[in-house]
């Protein structure tokens, strides 16, 4: 295998959309205008593709794989790509690893498969095991994907440490445990290891609390829409210069409230809708089980966007 085992999963990692046609076909035109348009953002880490935010779980192994050519092709010259592993089952994870590396992603982002929801909490061989499948398969750096304890597809802090001993590519995780004690409790021992783990933040409801913690970074689909202020509000904390990261997360707390309302799963699809009224892609269709939102819900992200003061060419006033 070609290492890319340099790149440290850390810093501010956007998670970028997918647009589609409104027959539900990939939109690879506004995909590249889209990819263009995030990372114009200075100071970005990488990005990350084929993940939630881009709707993985519809997209087959053969659209993810255009999805990854495209992007490479796009932007892979100067921004490391994250590539998402999305399966059920370890096997078709491994197949999915060995594509993205062969397909020139920087860093796998590997989520926990559905079957581990079944009890697997009582058998963290079960959890190694999928890891090592992919850990052999490729020699890329791995980011963790936390889930919450309660969805019964989160690992517990104990199967995380186990996990991190038997498998040394995962040189991160991207941490939506939603448990402020848990997090802060996984920030402390993973990044304090005498080989340190990053704990990428994707707690983009609370993204200024969490990263007032300590998080050595933020992975996140509302990127896709406000890159620019998620970087400004990382670098600011990263300074110790509280009263600009307060103001910046002034700025970010009505679009956290609208992207991240009940219900929970359009969170992606009021991205799209947000990018749409931006003027950035020109469709915010969303492939089922997802569906179109009503007007008095993009009316409430619209004026979100106005609220944050979004404008279609990013969020003005950053150095005020």
């Amino acid at each position: 295998m070609t290492s890319r085992a340099a790149f440290d999963p850390q810093g501010v990692i956007p998670a970028c959309v997918l647009p589609f046609h409104p027959d539900l076909s990939i939109n690879e035109k506004s995909f590249r205008k889209h990819l263009r348009d995030v990372t114009s953002v200075p100071d970005l880490s990488a990005i990350a593709i084929n993940s939630h935010a881009s709707e993985v779980a519809s997209c087959d192994l053969d659209e993810q794989e255009r999805v990854l050519a495209a992007a490479m092709d796009e932007v892979g010259s100067r921004m490391p790509l994250v590539h998402g592993v999305y399966a059920d089952g370890s096997l078709q994870a491994a197949r999915i690893a060995r594509m993205a590396q062969r397909g020139g992603a920087a860093c796998l982002l590997v989520f926990p498969p559905g079957p581990l929801a079944l009890g697997s909490q009582s058998r963290p061989e079960m959890v190694i095991t999928h890891f090592k499948t992919i850990a052999d398969a490729s020699d890329l750096p791995i980011i963790c994907f936390q889930y919450p304890l309660v969805s019964a597809l989160g690992y517990p802090v104990d199967t995380l440490v186990q996990l991190l001993d038997a498998v040394p590519s995962i040189r991160a995780i991207k941490d939506w445990c939603n448990n402020v004690m848990q997090h802060e409790r996984q920030i402390r021992m993973l990044q304090s290891r005498a080989r340190p783990v990053h704990v990428l933040s994707t707690h983009s409801s609370w993204l200024y609390s969490s990263l007032v913690l300590g998080c050595h970074g933020l992975l996140s689909g509302s990127g896709s829409v406000i890159a620019d202020l998620q970087c400004a509000l990382f670098k600011a904390v990263q300074a110790d210069d509280m009263k600009r990261a307060r103001r910046l997360n002034d700025r970010i707390y009505p679009l956290a409230q609208a992207f991240y309302a009940d219900p929970f799963a359009d969170m992606h699809n009021r991205m799209k809708e947000a990018l749409v009224l931006l003027g950035r892609i020109p469709c915010a269709a969303v492939r089922p089980p997802l569906v179109k939102l009503g007007a008095a819900e993009i009316a409430r992200i619209r004026q979100a966007l106005d609220d944050a003061r979004v404008l279609p060419e990013g969020a003005p006033a950053l150095a005020a």
